[in-house]
């Protein structure tokens, strides 16, 4: 079978040498990728070093091979187009349809599904101009991914940082999967839940589950690459940012009550991926709890958490809001998963058999969603981004 053909922009920023960690991934996963750089990329990174890392040769010139005519056919040919970094300058011109240069042309061409990675201080992130770029550019099928908060060039930090390649090849590879050029999230704001709370006992000890946060941050990559834009309040996770993705980290159930709630008064949809604590100590134990020498411990009260779910499907922030919750069961799966989603009142549930070798932590899940309408979408033993994918085709068709 041919290679899928990826072209990788690359414009003039600091970030263009992570762009090489990103062409790694790309030919070393089966891909065919033709770097395109732009002429202030190469004061950066020069076109050997793109050369030898694609197998294919590198111009940032329209006058090149020009018997190929290579600003129509770059972009013909391409199965997707990512530019990583995209600098303002760059969003602003593909905005706007300059064609300038062998990048520019090739993006007026590209009928494939594009991606850009934008990387730039927090200022001109920031400014109403990008902005409205962003926003034209989204608008009409692109996917732009939310920049990642940290240290910039120099000693600033914010947000503007180019996302970790690999979080960005991963957006690349979902939007690729899938090969459609239109995002069908795209101008909608989700609010993903993940991982799993901790309930403090004392300063060393805490009340948890085994929850990995892993099929959270499937669904949050998954939503980004469909266009999205994502909120994910992550519990206790301890994983990568996906790229594109704005990360509320939390660590008790009332935090993440407190942070979801936030989130969705603006939301679209809202999945509760994460495993919430149905219960936390009544006290906390302000020094390390001591063993008595002949003594038993004295017991733990408990106290019930607030059910997130119930109360967001409850009192929706907006019409036509759609709620997904998950249920955890290790016995009587879809009857127990049933009672739950009229307990709950959300649109659908997620209902999974789990327990010591099952789900948690693991890269695969199998799956039956439940929908309030009484359907039920059975999804087979897979990646946990396949049951991610099952999810949000299930809340577009919703959202109408």
């Amino acid at each position: 079978m041919d290679k899928p053909r990826i072209v990788l922009g690359v414009s003039g920023g600091i970030a263009a040498y992570k762009a090489c960690e990103l062409l790694r991934r790309f030919t070393e996963s089966g891909h065919d990728v033709r770097v395109v750089p732009t002429a202030s990329a190469l004061h950066f990174v020069g076109a050997a070093t793109w050369s030898a890392l694609s197998g294919n040769p590198v111009s940032a010139e329209v006058w090149d091979d020009v018997h190929e005519v290579p600003h129509v056919r770059i972009g013909q040919h391409a199965d997707l187009v990512v530019v990583a970094p995209a600098t303002a300058d760059m969003l602003a011109k593909a905005a706007h349809g300059l064609a300038d240069d062998l990048l520019t042309n090739t993006l007026l061409t590209a009928r494939c599904p594009v991606v850009f990675a934008p990387a730039m201080h927090t200022e001109m992130w920031e400014h109403p101009a990008t902005q409205e770029n962003v926003a034209t550019l989204r608008r009409r099928g692109a996917v732009v991914v939310e920049p990642a908060v940290g240290r910039l060039t120099g000693v600033d930090t914010g947000k503007g940082r180019l996302p970790d390649p690999a979080e960005i090849f991963e957006v690349c590879r979902r939007v690729l999967a899938r090969g459609v050029a239109e995002p069908d999230l795209r101008g909608r704001h989700v609010v993903v839940s993940a991982g799993g709370t901790r309930e403090p006992l004392d300063p060393v000890r805490f009340l948890g589950n085994r929850s990995s946060g892993k099929q959270g941050y499937a669904l949050a990559r998954t939503a980004a690459a469909r266009g999205a834009r994502v909120t994910l309040v992550s519990a206790n996770a301890g994983l990568p940012d996906p790229a594109g993705v704005d990360v509320v980290r939390v660590g008790t159930a009332v935090q993440l009550r407190e942070a979801v709630l936030k989130a969705a008064a603006d939301a679209d949809a809202v999945v509760m991926a994460a495993a919430v604590a149905d219960f936390r100590p009544a006290a906390y134990a302000s020094g390390k709890i001591k063993k008595k020498d002949g003594q038993d411990p004295d017991p733990i009260v408990l106290v019930r958490n607030p059910d997130i779910l119930a109360e967001i499907s409850a009192d929706r922030a907006r019409p036509g809001q759609v709620v997904v919750g998950f249920a955890a069961e290790t016995d009587d799966v879809l009857a127990n998963g049933r009672a739950k989603l009229a307990r709950k009142g959300c649109d659908l549930l997620v209902v999974n058999e789990v327990g010591e070798r099952k789900t948690f932590g693991s890269e695969e899940n199998e799956a039956v969603v439940l929908g309030a309408d009484g359907s039920e979408t059975p999804v087979p033993h897979g990646p946990k981004e396949a049951l991610a994918d099952t999810v949000w085709d299930l809340v577009a068709g919703r959202l109408g």
